[in-house]
């Protein structure tokens, strides 16, 4: 009974001791992949704005939350009150998986399930809409 005793005590520390050390390795590689895309943002930022397509601005990247990258864009040739919204933004949401799946510049977020986030706004910079990709759309 007491080598039983024993043994369950001997078997519950190893697990506790595996288990922080796969925590503190996961941290340290979340930590790793949160420095990458920060700096990576920020080369995106020091670019800004950048026409990236023909009527087309990229304004701003930012890290709303955890696991999600927002691009802030322009369409410089949209007024949001003689646009057709819901078919520009149809046509755009097609384009944009198919990007997030081939982009080598996106690989960083690919690999670490991040959800793009894309919200246009007009040339006069009122809200058109959003488009969200999830890592599950893009893989």
């Amino acid at each position: 009974m007491r080598k039983q005793n024993l043994l369950l005590l001997i078997i519950i520390g190893v697990a506790l001791a595996a288990a922080a050390f796969f925590q503190f390795y996961l941290s340290e590689n979340a930590d790793e992949v949160n420095t990458e895309v920060k700096e990576l943002v920020e080369k995106y930022n020091k670019n800004c704005p950048l026409t990236i397509q023909q009527g087309i601005r990229l304004d701003s990247v930012i890290l709303p939350e955890e696991r999600v990258v927002q691009y802030n864009l322009t369409l410089m040739n949209v007024v949001k009150e003689t646009a057709e919204v819901n078919v520009i933004q149809k046509e755009i949401e097609k384009s944009l998986v198919s990007t997030a799946k081939a982009n080598p510049g996106l690989q960083v977020f690919r690999d670490n399930d991040y959800t793009l986030n894309y919200s246009y706004s007009d040339k006069n910079k009122v809200f058109l809409f959003n488009v969200k990709i999830f890592p599950d759309q893009y893989k």
